[in-house]
């Protein structure tokens, strides 16, 4: 079994980790933008998801020899350690729960907006609880500032929502009739997605596109987006938002008592899990409850989405490559964050949490996002960034090394 032992080992696992879930929150938007229902592409997502961690476990998990405290991963799936095991299925329920709500929420909140509560609240909690689990071995006078930044970050974010929500509604003045609703007739036709016709993007409808930031932009992308946001509360979007956090929050410390049992639930003899054993029980459980959410939704949507089927799902090929390339990254981006949580501490491990830098990257290159905003927005938005890069630095500046 592959082990990551060094310090610097942990540092590369979490700088690739960063990389690669800062990345697929921007596929799945995109497939949402150009109006894939976010049912169909969190079934794909869930099976790849799931194939990075049986990838990760029969490879990293079976290199060498088995050791007796350090069994390889077929070895593990033999030994009696449920009680850890249902540690391990917690984490992935919380984060399938967390995933499934964010990209509800990237559609009424932005990408960029989402990412940065989202993360931000993870670590405040998430992180705090990992440095009393991991025996305090990350160094709490850096490691508490660097919360503190994400703390910071997440303010800034919530500001940066408002006020682009409110550049928004400035651009869109001119289309809303006498009671304030916005009137988004006229162009719908040569928008639509799911019912046929061609997307814009694939050069066989002739129409002059909007520029990027306009109020036109706005519209056509409300015509051709699964999930229709006008007319409903961004009270919405920051529920929504601020669950998802809570759920984030809580899978990395449930991963934590999996792999060190630090509440001492495992029969004495029997060695701990294993981190590639325990992403493997994780991330089934996290494939189980997206299947069971994602089907009971194709037949009981939410928001107002329209009904589909198993079937339907099926015969939906449009996208499916880059959401089964979404749930790739995922799953080898949290399985590198685990390999370098357990070297050098969870806590520090959140680290990965900066990943909006990522996201706001993706969000402003392929979708516009700020386009033509206000010099407040602009301004906050820095800001946030700044935050954002700090904060990675001082919790990457914290790291420790475990005890064997």
């Amino acid at each position: 079994m592959y082990v990551v032992e060094s310090k610097g080992g942990a540092i590369v696992c979490m700088l690739l980790a960063l990389l690669f879930l800062g990345t697929w929150p921007a596929i799945l938007t995109l497939l949402e933008r150009r109006g894939r229902l976010p049912q169909h592409t969190y079934l794909d997502y869930s099976i790849t998801n799931l194939l990075a961690a049986v990838l990760i476990a029969l490879t990293f998990g079976q290199i060498g020899d088995s050791k007796p405290n350090m069994p390889n991963f077929i070895t593990q799936l033999y030994q009696d350690n449920w009680p850890c095991v249902l540690f391990a299925m917690a984490g992935g329920v919380f984060l399938s729960l967390g995933n499934l709500a964010t990209q509800y929420a990237w559609a009424f909140v932005g990408l960029s907006v989402t990412e940065v509560i989202t993360s931000s609240i993870t670590v405040v909690i998430g992180t705090t609880l990992n440095y009393f689990l991991d025996d305090r071995i990350n160094k709490a006078e850096i490691l508490f500032p660097g919360v503190a930044c994400f703390l910071i970050a997440v303010c800034l974010g919530s500001a940066v929502h408002s006020s682009n929500a409110t550049d928004n509604e400035a651009k869109l003045s001119d289309y809303t009739d006498g009671k304030g609703a916005i009137e988004i007739s006229g162009s719908k036709d040569a928008f639509e997605y799911r019912d046929g016709k061609k997307d814009l993007e694939d050069g066989s409808v002739h129409v002059e596109k909007a520029k990027v930031g306009t109020a036109d932009f706005l519209i056509e992308l409300e015509n051709k987006r699964a999930i229709k946001v006008f007319g409903k509360s961004t009270f919405i979007g920051l529920s929504i938002t601020f669950f998802a956090g809570f759920c984030f929050s809580l899978f990395s410390p449930a991963f934590n008592l999996a792999t060190n049992d630090q509440w001492s639930t495992m029969k004495e003899g029997v060695p701990h899990l294993v981190v590639y054993t325990a992403f493997f029980y994780f991330s089934v459980s996290c494939f189980i409850i997206a299947i069971i959410l994602n089907i009971t939704f194709l037949y009981h949507p939410v928001l107002n989405l329209p009904r589909s089927s198993f079937k339907a799902y099926l015969n939906d090929w449009n996208g499916r490559k880059w959401a089964l390339l979404a749930g790739l990254l995922c799953g080898f981006g949290n399985g590198l964050q685990f390999m370098g949580g357990q070297a050098a501490g969870y806590a520090a491990a959140d680290a990965v949490q900066a990943l909006p830098l990522v996201s706001t990257f993706w969000g402003i290159l392929l979708f516009g996002e700020y386009r033509k905003s206000s010099r407040r927005t602009y301004v906050l938005l820095v800001s946030m960034l700044v935050m954002f890069i700090v904060a990675v630095g001082v919790l990457m500046a914290s790291s420790g090394h475990r005890k064997t």
